[in-house]
């Protein structure tokens, strides 16, 4: 019985791959051009996907603030602040109105993180501040 079964469902199988090779060859002849242009399009679609992800620029890693640099160098928490405002482009006065200080407080912090870091002028501050993984990088 079970071989009888065996024969029969090979003999369907069989039957079924003719039939559909031979749907397949009349498709073919019927909608070649429309096939081809869907192939076409799918790979177009593809290589845009693939075109996508590796041009477009990935998440940045989230900032490690450089603690042993702070502590070697003597930064103070306020110092450390003031080297972020700076890196953002703001004057002396608009630092001393975000932390609520006058303006020659910030030029005493802003002389003694020159002398901390070894510069002279802001832009030196704020890239050896960036160098040295004070501050995010821009």
């Amino acid at each position: 019985m079970v071989r009888t079964i065996l024969i029969y469902a090979g003999a369907l199988a069989i039957a079924a791959l003719v039939l559909q090779w031979l749907e397949y060859g009349r498709v073919m002849r019927l909608f070649s051009t429309e096939f081809y242009i869907v192939l076409i399009a799918i790979g177009f679609t593809l290589l845009g996907v693939w075109a996508g992800h590796a041009l477009t620029a990935r998440p940045r890693r989230r900032f490690e603030r450089n603690t042993a640099a702070i502590a070697a160098l003597g930064l103070s928490p306020r110092e450390c602040e003031i080297l972020e405002l700076l890196a953002s482009g703001r004057t002396n006065q608009q630092m001393a109105e975000a932390l609520h200080i006058s303006p020659n407080t910030v030029k005493t912090h802003l002389a003694r993180i020159y002398e901390k870091l070894e510069v002279e002028r802001r832009v030196q501050a704020i890239e050896k501040a960036r160098f040295l993984s004070l501050i995010p990088a821009a």
